[in-house]
């Protein structure tokens, strides 16, 4: 069996609620994605600080959606099969506008077409409305590009069975005074990964698990075996 050649990822970092660490899933993807392919195209639609522009000032371009004209603008950004990884850091106040249209110019399908993969890493939170948010997903995402991140510093046990049924990345809780640390907005996990060559602190580990977790989607999302 061959293999096609490699898609475009486009990651699509989302929750319907504040608060729940998706710019910082956001800093670890931009990050193993450059680290992987050398490039990476971030965009940062938020209206909080601090927020991915902040740390990743040389990756990351602000993006608008609050308009037909902006929606339409980051779109065709998006769908372009030119082999750069895009990331997008989709903040709570834009989830319905940018999966509206999502849905609406049938995304799925012409990404398909133009060999461009899109994956949408929903980060829930345990109320309904993540609930209702992510039941609208799996009616737009196919499940192999609808991935539920069970962050154990929102989630504190168990996610509900409605995330569940799909796919799942976990990203394990930190000591608070770790979490303080990478928190910087001038710590790079890829920094740290080459000043600490010692894989047995926790730190780490945490960074290189996450970073597997990334590199096995990234390679089921960017070739196809036909």
């Amino acid at each position: 069996m061959s293999l096609t050649p490699s898609r475009t990822p486009v990651y699509i970092v989302c929750s319907p609620r504040p608060f729940v660490g998706k710019t910082l899933i956001a800093r670890l993807l931009s990050e193993f994605l450059l680290l992987a392919r050398g490039s990476v195209l971030a965009f940062d639609v938020n209206v909080k600080e601090p927020s991915l522009l902040d740390y990743l000032p040389r990756l990351t371009e602000t993006a608008d959606v609050g308009d037909t004209f902006g929606k339409v603008q980051l779109m065709d950004r998006l769908i372009v099969g030119d082999d750069v990884a895009k990331v997008i850091d989709l903040g709570f106040h834009a989830f319905d506008e940018f999966f509206g249209t999502f849905g609406e110019v049938g995304f799925i399908k012409e990404a398909a077409r133009r060999q461009v993969a899109p994956v949408v890493l929903f980060v829930p939170d345990t109320d309904r409305n993540s609930a209702r948010a992510f039941a609208t997903l799996q009616d737009i995402v196919p499940p192999r590009q609808l991935i539920a991140i069970d962050n154990e510093h929102v989630m504190h046990g168990e996610m509900p069975r409605v995330f569940t049924d799909g796919r799942v990345v976990r990203i394990r809780a930190l000591p608070p005074f770790l979490k303080t640390y990478i928190d910087r907005l001038n710590f790079s996990f890829t920094g740290y990964l080459r000043a600490e060559p010692d894989a047995s602190t926790e730190l780490n580990q945490w960074i290189r698990k996450n970073y597997t977790s990334f590199r096995d989607i990234e390679l089921e999302m960017t070739q196809a075996r036909v």
